[in-house]
């Protein structure tokens, strides 16, 4: 499977010190159960599942970060979403079509490209990162910094790696005269091998984990 690194939503105002706290309940899986004397007292315990509810009923979703347009609500969505509609080869009716995607968020309209990579994971959002790609720059960065890819974190951290990331980039480029690479959004058009197209994966990955991080966002890894 590989690795994709999914960001995560932010606390709503005031849910920060919460949101926390049930993320490393539910990621050590160290949910607080009631003693013997609770139960006693009928003192009730959420359960996992309803920490999870709760955590995902306070929280923004990274749509609204990226500003990606939403059906229903911004015209350049629904432009979109007739282009699709057009191009199905067995159309329901464009009324039904447009129902079912009310309220869908267009990512690849997204203003803030930043958090919307190139090297996009297949079947998930396109705002999710394929870190296996990461296993490519292993020679250039180092096992240690890329195998911090693998652990979920919070923004803070996310923001931290990012800039550690940026930081290893500006060095290589300038040593190899590459700086072109930091704001070129596609990939280079090189063999994988190249040194090119391993720095563009470094400098992609950075520079989404720094807009997610600074916007109080953090990632999930998934393998």
């Amino acid at each position: 499977m590989g690795l994709d690194m999914r960001p995560l939503g932010k606390p709503k105002k005031g849910f920060e010190k919460r949101f926390k706290e049930i993320f490393e309940m539910v990621e050590s899986d160290n949910i607080p159960k009631p003693s013997f004397l609770d139960k006693l007292k009928g003192k009730k315990f959420p359960t996992k599942d309803e920490l999870i509810q709760e955590w995902f009923e306070n929280q923004i979703p990274t749509y609204e970060t990226i500003k990606a347009p939403m059906v229903g609500k911004d015209p350049e969505a629904e432009k979109w979403l007739k282009e699709k509609y057009e191009e199905l080869e067995k159309k329901p009716t464009y009324e039904e079509f447009l129902k079912e995607h009310q309220g869908f968020y267009v990512i690849p309209l997204a203003k803030e490209q930043d958090g919307v990579p190139c090297y996009i994971a297949l079947g998930q959002d396109e705002n999710v990162f394929r870190g296996q790609f990461l296993t490519d720059c292993v020679d250039i960065i180092g096992e240690e910094l890329a195998n911090e890819a693998w652990e979920t974190k919070l923004a803070d951290e996310t923001l931290d790696y990012g800039n550690r990331l940026m930081s290893v980039a500006d060095k290589i480029a300038k040593e190899n005269e590459l700086e072109y690479l930091k704001d070129q959004r596609i990939p280079p058009d090189t063999d994988e091998e190249h040194l090119e197209s391993k720095l563009h994966i470094v400098y992609s990955l950075a520079k989404w984990l720094i807009f997610y991080g600074k916007n109080g966002h953090g990632y999930e890894a998934d393998y």
